[in-house]
């Protein structure tokens, strides 16, 4: 009974819920990357010390020379998603 219920959760169709489960996605996506860039063990776990840092980069992101900072990440990104591609094959 418990597995039938499970499996009518993970095909239910309906907007709200379809919405709900990429939103969550999503967001454990971005867990992801604060994961794989080393900042939870760089801060230690601390969530505050996460929290600032990322208030942080979004200051920097909205700053007079946004544009300059956000192609930087976006180069700095793709070299790394690159060479963890390379790794892999």
């Amino acid at each position: 009974m418990l597995r039938a219920e499970a499996a009518e959760r993970r095909t239910d169709s309906r907007v709200w819920v379809v919405q709900r489960r990429t939103r969550t996605r999503h967001l454990i996506e971005l867990g992801g990357l604060v994961q794989k860039a080393g900042l939870v063990e760089l801060t230690d776990d601390d969530r505050a010390t996460l929290y600032g840092a990322l208030l942080d980069i979004a200051g920097r992101a909205r700053g007079d020379d946004a544009g300059d900072t956000l192609a930087l990440w976006k180069r700095r990104g793709r070299r790394a998603f690159d060479a963890e591609a390379e790794k892999v094959e």
